[in-house]
């Protein structure tokens, strides 16, 4: 899944970062809210992370763009000022959720799960579909409850199309979200990458639909 980092404390930008390409993210990184308002205007993003103190444009006034133009993209907001009355306003522009700074990376990452669950109608941070389990706490997939050893490039395969599961995936969709920004790939390395996830898997999950995309089908569920 592709996230949008919006936070211009290089440090904490750094930590967050790390931390969420650990659990299996995608992530994207801007510093002011001109640049953060353009990306989530002209991007497709699976949540977007948005500090309220950027230079340039604040997040509140971003977030507020974002939903006046119809951007439903998951919100998780950050800020080192934590009045209720800041909460309020962050929540009353279009705030899926709040985290005042510091925070522990843990909660992040729950508060982050719990967003992009409630936007796509999960209920649990356990997918199950047919044989596999993919956990994503723990950034595991399992088949019939073994474990599975998959890099991160093949656990963002299995993961994306799991949470996806009963859509058909292009491929152009499907490479943003599991190759990083800067991440050189050759052009039928997705495909490559996809008949690897299969064997490793060893059961039937993931269908391809020619001149489509992927998917993992409903009846899978």
């Amino acid at each position: 899944m592709r996230v949008l980092l919006a936070e211009d404390d290089r440090r904490i930008a750094s930590d967050v970062s790390r931390a969420l390409r650990a659990s299996g993210y995608v992530v994207e990184t801007v510093a002011d809210g001109e640049d953060a308002w353009f990306r989530g205007d002209t991007e497709d993003y699976g949540a977007v992370i948005l500090d309220l103190g950027l230079p340039k444009m604040d997040g509140l006034s971003v977030l507020k763009r974002w939903r006046a133009a119809g951007r439903r993209i998951p919100v998780l907001i950050l800020t080192a000022r934590g009045s209720w009355a800041e909460r309020v306003d962050g929540i009353d522009a279009g705030a899926d959720d709040y985290l005042p700074k510091p925070f522990q990376m843990e909660e992040l990452l729950s508060r982050l799960r719990a967003i992009t669950r409630r936007a796509s109608g999960q209920v649990s941070s356990v997918i199950s579909a047919g044989e596999v389990t993919l956990d994503e706490r723990q950034t595991k997939v399992s088949v019939r409850g073994l474990a599975v050893a998959l890099s991160p490039l093949e656990y963002r395969v299995v993961a994306y199309l799991m949470r996806r599961r009963g859509h058909i995936v292009p491929p152009h969709e499907l490479d943003e979200n599991v190759y990083g920004p800067g991440e050189d790939h050759g052009s039928n390395a997705l495909e490559v990458l996809v008949g690897r996830v299969r064997r490793k898997l060893g059961v039937d999950l993931i269908e391809t639909r020619r001149g489509f995309g992927y998917t993992v089908p409903d009846r899978a569920a």
